[in-house]
């Protein structure tokens, strides 16, 4: 839609430039600590470095903004438009040298994907898309897949920070995965959202994940054909998401 390209064109530029910087970020110098309030939740000075690099970029539209290190902040623009940033989406990946993780940037229109952008690391790809827009990684089209049978298809899924393992939510977690032939975790949401967007897996589902965590990856999807289901979780800015090529039903 032309309306937000020079929006999107912003957005990758703000990912390209945060994927590079954390390329220069040397994990035995950058500090990390487990958050008082939420145990498992991990957070690095490399998460402030990117958030400030893409804030600096983001500002100037004058759009609110919502990110996972600085909360919400205002705008000078009301056009029911507003970032939503993971600067860093798998800070424990990056930290240990485990896995690949990524930038996500996503513009919401209220509560629905605009478009996404997902700068992965350390490959430095860079995939965008959203509903009107198609999907792509590094300007080539990707689409969901076609399998239509949860016991012949993958599922990505996570165990965020805030998931209840003594509620309800784990045994509903266990009847949720056995239905699928194979379940992955990745550790970084957005990346589990990609791969179902390019239909290297063929869904994904996550409860109490927080909105900037997958803001990107739904519209990617979107974008790709898919079909997303998005409701309220237990905790401000949080959702139950799933997501698939539209064939399969949660």
């Amino acid at each position: 839609m032309a309306e937000y390209d020079h929006l999107l064109a912003l957005a990758k530029d703000a990912a390209q430039k945060a994927v590079k910087a954390l390329a220069e970020v040397d994990t035995g110098s950058s500090s990390y600590k487990f958050a008082d309030d939420l145990p498992r939740e991990m957070k690095s000075t490399a998460d402030r470095v990117l958030e400030e690099i893409i804030l600096d970029c983001l500002k100037p539209t004058g759009l609110p903004i919502l990110s996972e290190e600085a909360g919400d902040l205002d705008g000078t623009v009301n056009i029911g438009l507003r970032w939503v940033v993971d600067p860093l989406d798998g800070t424990v990946n990056f930290m240990r040298g485990l896995a690949p993780c990524a930038v996500s940037i996503a513009l919401y229109s209220g509560d629905l994907p605009v478009f996404g952008v997902i700068g992965d690391y350390p490959s430095g790809k860079l995939a965008w898309g959203g509903r009107s827009f198609g999907a792509f990684i590094e300007g080539c089209p990707i689409h969901v897949s076609t399998i239509p049978d949860k016991s012949k298809a993958i599922l990505c899924t996570g165990f965020p920070s805030r998931f209840d393992f003594a509620g309800a939510s784990a045994s509903a977690f266990i009847g949720l995965v056995s239905s699928y032939s194979k379940v992955r975790m990745l550790g970084a949401a957005s990346l589990s959202l990609l791969q179902v967007a390019k239909g290297a897996a063929d869904a994904y589902a996550e409860q109490d994940i927080m909105i900037w965590d997958v803001a990107a990856g739904l519209a990617l999807i979107e974008g790709a054909g898919g079909h997303i289901s998005v409701s309220p979780g237990r905790y401000k800015n949080s959702h139950n998401i799933y997501a698939s090529n539209g064939l399969l039903i949660n």
